[in-house]
């Protein structure tokens, strides 16, 4: 029988890019995003992370530099992102504040929604 991996959670964004984006970039300094690809989209989840008392899942075809950008974000603002309903409106989404919403490559959306 295999083991069923589900991804970790964590209780803040700040927690989730400390003990997971951080040691897995030192694993793998070359990779752009967290499932190591370069292109395709992916529905795999890398990990949760809690924000605004609601449960986000980040997608593992997020991009690492944007995960950055959202952690230099939430240092100097305990309100990094904004939230967006998703394209089709059935859920929502998390935006970096800074980051313009073309080509945003950041795939942080509520758990729940259908």
């Amino acid at each position: 029988m295999s083991k069923i991996n589900s991804p970790p959670e964590y209780q803040s964004f700040d927690d989730f890019y400390a003990q997971h984006v951080i040691p897995y970039t030192k694993l793998n300094p070359t990779h752009i995003r967290l499932d190591g690809n370069i292109l395709g989209s992916s529905r795999k989840i890398s990990a949760y992370f809690w924000y605004v008392n609601k449960k986000w899942k980040v997608d593992a075809d997020t991009y690492i530099d944007r995960l950055k950008l959202a952690f230099d974000q939430s240092e100097k603002t305990n309100e990094p992102f904004r939230v967006k309903n998703t394209r089709d409106k059935k859920g929502e989404c998390l935006i970096i504040k800074e980051q313009p919403l073309k080509n945003k490559k950041f795939y942080v959306y509520k758990v729940g929604q259908k």
